[in-house]
């Protein structure tokens, strides 16, 4: 059943990706501890159960609608999913270049962690088109990539529990926030790995969404360079209720939650 949001809704705690709330590239950094929540914030409540959803944004880029954004999780055999991100470039300037953009990572569950099998990113537009495909090989506890990348980028890059590709960090993130929480996650990911550490707000906030106001939960990391990634998530949602990433100060791409149903 479609759901369009809902008037306001108290959220308790949770928190959200992606996504883009991974950028698709990244810089090598030290390796961080595996994914936790800061010991000091209580947990007062139980994790959400993964459940397929799917969920349409509206996507602006700098200020301007742009076009429109899917993202789904289904399942994929037993104690495999995926979740996938798809973004049309309808209006502007990704209109006209035609841009479209896929990503998908196909995953399973071990020991309470989100764990990276293969991934996929396709970029296609008016004059270019990209495809990169992933598999991480937690036998021999490497990841390597295949296709339009660098060469030193795909080259084997050794994997550390807990390891994430982007997308999956944003169902870390539903899994693990509450309100006051740090957030540390190792994305490994096209070739590359980052240390990402995120901050939720100390309590709620009133946020608009259209013409409908909710309860959400801002969950934030700066990056060093100064861009900045923002989700807000709002309770019983499975998804965020917007994903926001600004650079140089200004608003680049926004996408806007704007129904999502079961699946």
């Amino acid at each position: 059943m479609h759901r369009r949001l809902s008037p306001t809704l108290r959220l308790p705690l949770l928190a959200t990706c992606l996504a883009l709330a991974g950028p698709l590239s990244a810089q090598s950094q030290p390796e961080p501890p595996p994914a936790l929540v800061d010991p000091v914030v209580p947990q007062e409540r139980q994790a959400p159960q993964l459940e397929p959803f799917e969920a349409t944004y509206e996507a602006h880029y700098q200020g301007k609608p742009a076009g429109s954004a899917t993202m789904q999780l289904v399942r994929d055999g037993d104690n495999r999913w995926r979740i996938d991100l798809t973004i049309h470039g309808e209006r502007g300037i990704a209109g006209l270049a035609r841009l479209n953009l896929q990503q998908s990572t196909v995953f399973d569950t071990a020991d309470n962690q989100f764990r990276p099998l293969t991934q996929a990113t396709a970029r296609r537009a008016m004059l270019f088109g990209k495809e990169v495909t992933g598999i991480y090989d937690w036998s021999a506890m490497q990841a390597h990539w295949e296709g339009d990348l660098k060469k030193e980028r795909r080259r084997p890059l050794p994997l550390q529990a807990g390891d994430m590709s982007a997308l999956l960090i944003n169902l870390a993130i539903m899994r693990d926030a509450v309100p006051g929480a740090t957030l540390q996650y190792r994305m490994v990911d096209l070739g590359r790995a980052r240390d990402y550490v995120y901050q939720a707000a100390a309590e709620p906030q009133i946020m608009a969404v259209g013409d409908m106001s909710y309860d959400a939960l801002r969950v934030a990391r700066t990056s060093s360079d100064g861009d900045e990634t923002v989700l807000w998530v709002a309770s019983g949602v499975p998804t965020p209720i917007r994903i926001l990433q600004r650079k140089d100060g200004e608003d680049e791409i926004d996408l806007r939650l704007v129904e999502y149903r079961g699946v």
